[in-house]
């Protein structure tokens, strides 16, 4: 019997993995700059949180969740997204009593949703995402925009483009919404089964249909800027007026709502312009959930927050034709001529790592020939010859691979020596 890797996920392999652990690095530190602190929690959750946190009308919870009862009875399933869970633990752990408020949270880690397999999007996927929770100031709003732009800076990503919108206080939300409903009530029997059942659930959810996309009511619909409350477009203006100050360019879509119910004022997408990316554009998207603390069992906080895939942030930089600068470099290799002098090898060599110079020699016994091809596979800047002579005389060639220069050098000053030639 033959096993594969389950249809939707995918194996990263040494010479792949090293640009996520370098893209993880980078994003990490960007975390460290602007405060955001890491969070990290289970990878299944009560069902009926992300039905109450994400919405029961959403894909996510009708379509896509992988949900399964434990052996007490309990429905639970595997996150299929950040935001519920962070805010359950800030829930939880009553966060919102903490003195320094907002709570400026990240995280990054799998995530799972059952949808089909295309480029760049898997039934598990790495998510990472940020929460700033416990302020209504649009100022953090245009630090979170920011945040995730100098990520995408930071990779060499430069054909991407911010798009935003603003959905809005529940004033506006209610007007809009009986406004859409009348739109798509005479003619809804033409729409998908999932239009037809958001109509009175969620009707603006409709608009995000990638079913009915192309319906001549779907361009003719009401927009929702034009129900913005007096006090929802001030709020907007703001945020723009921040993200004019950082130096931010973004375009207004009155169209984009997002696919999850805790959205409300801020929403946002930022999308690769690269020929040949795809069909589905959007890296990442966010918004504003104020509502949503509350609705988990917290008190009224607000929140706001995005998640991006590192699998379409990758995808993204084979569009541009992003090389990362992986270094992935083999400071010393020991080539061994004999059991006595892999010994003495296995000595060297651990002497080597415990001052952080990186070592390596064969594990199965190859002719010098072959070790040293090994060697120069492996890009290792230096190699040692350990055989007979070499033990007699307590010291061994060092020598660079880069000029085929060689220097004798004691055994007990060899650390030394290859932590100063090193550094040059």
């Amino acid at each position: 019997m033959s096993f594969k890797v389950p249809r939707g996920t995918q194996d990263i392999l040494p010479g792949q993995s090293e640009k996520w652990q370098l893209i993880e690095e980078k994003i990490r530190e960007l975390c460290h700059l602007y405060r955001y602190k890491e969070i990290r929690t289970p990878m299944f959750e009560a069902t009926e949180l992300f039905q109450r946190g994400v919405g029961d009308t959403t894909d996510i919870v009708q379509k896509e969740m992988y949900t399964f009862e434990d052996r007490g009875g309990r429905s639970l399933t595997l996150r299929p997204e950040g935001t519920a869970s962070a805010v359950r633990a800030y829930v939880e752990h009553k966060m919102f009593g903490q003195p320094d408020q907002p709570v400026k949270l990240s995280y990054m880690g799998p995530m799972f949703r059952y949808e089909r397999q295309q480029a760049g999007r898997y039934r598990q996927f790495v998510q990472f995402g940020v929460e700033a929770i416990g302020s209504a100031d649009p100022a953090i709003d245009a630090e979170v925009i920011a945040l995730v732009m100098d990520i995408y800076s930071t990779v060499g990503l430069k054909d991407i483009k911010l798009v935003l919108n603003s959905l809005g206080d529940k004033e506006t939300r209610d007007a809009h919404r009986q406004a859409l409903i009348e739109h798509f009530q005479p003619s809804i029997g033409e729409f998908c089964s999932d239009c037809q059942s958001r109509l009175e659930k969620n009707p603006l959810r409709i608009l995000d249909c990638k079913v009915d996309r192309e319906h001549p009511l779907m361009a003719s619909a009401p927009a929702l800027p034009d129900y913005l409350t007096a006090d929802s477009a001030a709020y907007f203006a703001k945020v723009k007026m921040y993200l004019d100050a950082l130096g931010i360019a973004y375009e207004i879509d009155p169209n984009l709502v997002r696919g999850l119910d805790y959205y409300n004022h801020t929403t946002f997408e930022i999308m690769s312009t690269a020929a040949g990316f795809g069909a589905i554009t959007t890296l990442c998207g966010g918004g504003r959930y104020n509502g949503l603390v509350e609705d988990i069992g917290g008190p009224d906080m607000p929140g706001i927050g995005f998640a991006l895939s590192i699998e379409r942030l990758l995808l993204a930089l084979e569009a541009e034709g992003v090389e990362l600068d992986v270094k992935d470099e083999l400071d010393v290799f020991v080539v061994a001529l004999d059991d006595e002098a892999k010994v003495k090898a296995a000595e060297l060599i651990s002497s080597f790592r415990a001052k952080g110079i990186s070592a390596d020699m064969d594990y199965i016994d190859r002719k010098m020939k072959a070790q040293m091809k090994a060697a120069d596979r492996l890009g290792a800047k230096f190699v040692l010859v350990l055989g007979e002579t070499e033990l007699a005389e307590a010291a061994a060639n060092v020598k660079t691979m880069a000029t085929g220069d060689q220097q004798k050098v004691a055994f007990h000053d060899l650390v030394n020596y290859l932590s100063r030639i090193n550094r040059l």
